[in-house]
């Protein structure tokens, strides 16, 4: 299983002992490095006992150590990228740099990609150097944007989350390359706000968090600075599920079954049904550790506190990713999308969606398809998730009120949708594994295209209605999981925005301007 890698071999034995590829070995490897150096950094760099510019020069070489034992001299695309996008942002003009910046980082993202995949290795899901990139390219968009609301922009011409996360002065070179290049979050991110990021670097993080949550006057919570060892351990636990049942799953239900001709005319409807979604439920567990991991590294460094709930207990999901319960127990497209790679769904609102002048759910969907990267199953799955965003948006919109004047009937109705999503999320995300136009193609066809007819058949014969108000007030406060107790959105943005990121960005809407 061992392949080339431009980055080290010195795991090689390992590689070839666990039958899996060394570039993702070393992929692993550098992430638990990292939890290690995150624990140190919390313990011996901390904010209390060392400088901001130690702080930042320690993070920054940690992850460009990371970045060549991964993925060796194809590392230097990261300084590269960083480093023009900085130089851009210094030499354009502040009213366009949002522009010059998003235009360059996306489209040295998308050269790379291309290159990456029909020029070096198609149709491998290995660990490659452009998916850092694509977190990178996140950061450099989202900086460009809030320099030039912090610095051109008028305080009344932005929006609330806008302003809060504006940024009032051009971050140094150090800063910036700290902001893209530590050591938390070069191999797999999140994406995080820059204010947030320096933040934490400066030690500062925690005491805004007491502002927002508890108010001035309210010490209850202030006693000492929260501990993270918990929430880390928890996390650390979820990887070692998630990993373990990736590795034993995918290989007992491959989703290229899905299109196996003699399973395709030998089986029934319904196992196949099964079989498709047991199969790309399977695949989840990859995307469950990767994000997870890189969560509790943040966390484990101090980064990513949240705040307190009511109750007083801590929230350490600043930067999460993902929320697991939520995507397996979805009972709407949009809810599964809300609770799937959250700080993409953040970036792409931010960036895209609320700044954009004519359709902004279209302009959102094909954004996110080009960040993804260049493998036609990517556009194959977003243009059906599209489809089935607005079917499923205007399906809710007429039906859900009569299913919950009772509990039995909200049962029902909870049950009904919840198979109904899992098997729309799997028809749709099945070209996103399988890659290629051919075996994409085949297995719509095998399905004869079913869900997208349903879907256009929905739009043309049952529009889009406005909810009566108080069929709305009653829908915002419903939850699709029942013992929730969180709402589900109803309105247009499905998939640039989910509900526990507008929670999180309501707090940080009343963070302290002087904060930076």
């Amino acid at each position: 299983m061992a392949t080339s890698t431009t980055g080290s071999t010195l795991l090689l034995p390992l590689s070839d002992a666990v039958q899996l590829p060394i570039d993702q070995v070393n992929f692993v490897a550098c992430q638990l490095f990292a939890l290690l150096a995150a624990i140190w950094f919390r313990t011996y760099l901390h904010s209390s006992k060392t400088s901001s510019l130690i702080r930042h020069i320690v993070a920054t070489l940690l992850g460009l150590y990371l970045a060549l034992f991964c993925f060796g001299w194809y590392a230097l695309h990261f300084i590269v990228q960083s480093g023009i996008s900085y130089y851009i942002m210094i030499a354009a003009g502040v009213e366009n740099i949002h522009r010059y910046c998003f235009v360059f980082a996306l489209g040295y993202l998308t050269l790379c990609q291309i290159a990456r995949v029909y020029i070096f290795d198609y149709g491998q899901y290995s660990a490659d150097f452009s998916g850092p990139m694509m977190i990178m390219t996140q950061k450099i968009t989202s900086l460009a944007f809030e320099v030039r609301d912090g610095i051109f922009c008028k305080e009344e011409e932005l929006t609330p989350s806008q302003r809060s996360l504006a940024v009032r002065r051009m971050p140094s070179l150090l800063e910036y390359l700290s902001y893209n290049c530590n050591f938390m979050g070069i191999l797999a991110g999140p994406l995080c706000s820059y204010k947030d990021y320096i933040n934490f670097i400066e030690g500062q993080s925690y005491q805004l968090k007491q502002s927002e949550i508890n108010g001035k006057e309210d010490t209850k919570y202030e006693q000492k600075e929260p501990s993270p060892n918990t929430v880390v351990v928890h996390k650390l636990t979820v990887c070692a599920v998630s990993l373990a049942f990736y590795m034993t799953a995918t290989r007992i239900l491959p989703v290229e079954y899905n299109i196996d001709e003699q399973f395709q005319q030998t089986s029934s409807v319904s196992t196949r049904i099964i079989y498709l979604y047991l199969s790309l439920m399977a695949a989840r567990p990859k995307y469950y550790f990767a994000w997870t991991l890189a969560d509790a590294i943040n966390n484990a460094a101090g980064f990513g506190f949240q705040g307190y709930n009511s109750n007083g207990e801590e929230n350490w999901d600043l930067v999460s990713n993902l929320n697991i319960k939520k995507i397996e127990y979805s009972t709407s497209f949009k809810m599964f999308i809300d609770n799937w790679n959250i700080q993409t769904a953040l970036w792409l609102k931010r960036v895209c969606y609320e700044r954009a002048t004519f359709s902004p759910t279209a302009q959102t969907f094909l954004l996110s398809a080009i960040w993804h990267g260049v493998y036609p199953g990517y556009y194959l799955t977003f243009f059906t998730g599209s489809l089935m965003t607005l079917a499923a948006r205007n399906i809710r919109n007429n039906i859900r009120h009569y299913f919950i004047q009772s509990p039995e009937l909200k049962l029902i109705y909870d049950v009904i949708t919840w198979v109904a999503t899992q098997v729309a999320i799997s028809y749709t995300v099945a070209p996103f594994v399988l890659l290629s136009v051919r075996p994409s193609l085949q297995f719509f066809s095998s399905w004869y295209y079913c869900l997208h007819i349903i879907c256009i058949l929905v739009l043309l014969t049952m529009p889009a209605r406005a909810r009566k108000k108080g069929q709305d007030g009653r829908d915002s406060r419903s939850t699709h999981l029942g013992k929730s107790g969180k709402a589900e959105s109803g309105h247009n943005s499905q998939s640039s925005t989910n509900n526990n990121s507008n929670q999180r960005e309501e707090r940080v809407w009343r963070r302290l301007d002087a904060s930076q």
